[in-house]
């Protein structure tokens, strides 16, 4: 399963972890991707959104 926002299409992006002895290995930040009831084109569908367009009401919550 996809962590890629269906709305946005914010999804992983790279990094790398640090140790205090300066190991570094590769890391992938996630993003934080909810399953939500929505309303899309008049109907009640399940989609995956991120947080951010969760809050800023770039959907329609279903009721």
């Amino acid at each position: 399963m996809a962590k890629r926002c269906e709305l946005c299409g914010k999804g992983p992006v790279v990094g790398r972890n640090v140790s205090h002895a300066h190991n570094v290995t590769r890391r992938r930040f996630q993003a934080n991707v909810q399953s939500v009831r929505a309303v899309v084109d008049g109907r009640v569908k399940r989609v995956r959104v991120c947080t951010r367009c969760i809050r800023s009401n770039r959907i329609t919550k279903a009721a």
